[in-house]
């Protein structure tokens, strides 16, 4: 087998973090950030995964689909080890992204899992896998209950400064609890711990790794096609 590819295509710097976009909807609706992410993940990073599938078969034809899961899930905690020491933001608002960054990196390597083992990572449905994945929601239902809630509200969504009478630390609060619980529990330890000053980035690296590994256990427990009946 030729050497590994990294599962990145040309456009992957615009899909690297989540968009200006996710972010507003998100502060203006954080009880909904999760669904609100798992949506935006589908439209972004669903064809982004489905081109690397293309791109990856075409270079390694005689890969298994583990083979190309093992790919997949090598780069994306990669990049989950060090996405909590690069943004440079102190405080609060520094530990929301980094977790919200976090969130995002999870769904692309679920996205990409799912289209290594031939499943459409654009299809609406691996919004409510990435809910039940991440453990946002225990079953699907809820989860599908849940993301047409927050599709319709999109509508609504008021921009980062539109927050109405809420304080502003209240609202980047409750949007740090949600997406730390969808990125792992240990995610949301750290975001507390980077709110004190040096502690986060060491906690950071080890948490992001433990939680996004075991979410890559999940995802390919969840698309890998069972024995023949």
């Amino acid at each position: 087998m030729s050497q590994a590819s990294a599962p990145l295509d040309s456009s992957a710097a615009d899909t690297a973090t989540p968009p200006g976009s996710l972010w507003a909807r998100m502060r203006a609706d954080p009880q909904y950030a999760p669904e609100h992410l798992a949506l935006e993940a589908v439209r972004r990073l669903g064809p982004e995964a489905s081109r690397w599938h293309d791109r990856m078969r075409d270079e390694q034809p005689d890969a298994s689909p583990d083979e190309l899961a093992d790919q997949a899930v090598k780069h994306f905690l990669t990049l989950a080890r060090v996405s909590g020491a690069v943004s440079g933001v102190a405080g609060l608002p520094g530990a929301v992204l980094d977790v919200g960054v976090l969130a995002w990196t999870q769904a692309r390597l679920v996205l990409h899992v799912a289209a290594a083992y031939g499943v459409d990572p654009t299809a609406q449905e691996r919004a409510t896998d990435l809910l039940v994945l991440q453990r946002v929601h225990k079953v699907a239902e809820s989860a599908r209950i849940a993301l047409g809630v927050a599709a319709g509200r999109e509508r609504a969504s008021r921009i980062f400064t539109g927050s109405g009478s809420r304080p502003l630390g209240g609202v980047l609060l409750k949007l740090g609890v949600k997406l730390a619980q969808m990125a792992g529990v240990r995610a949301a330890k750290r975001m507390f711990a980077k709110v004190v000053p040096g502690a986060g980035v060491i906690l950071g690296t080890w948490a992001n790794s433990a939680a996004t590994k075991d979410l890559s256990r999940r995802a390919r427990e969840h698309y890998r096609p069972g024995p023949p009946q």
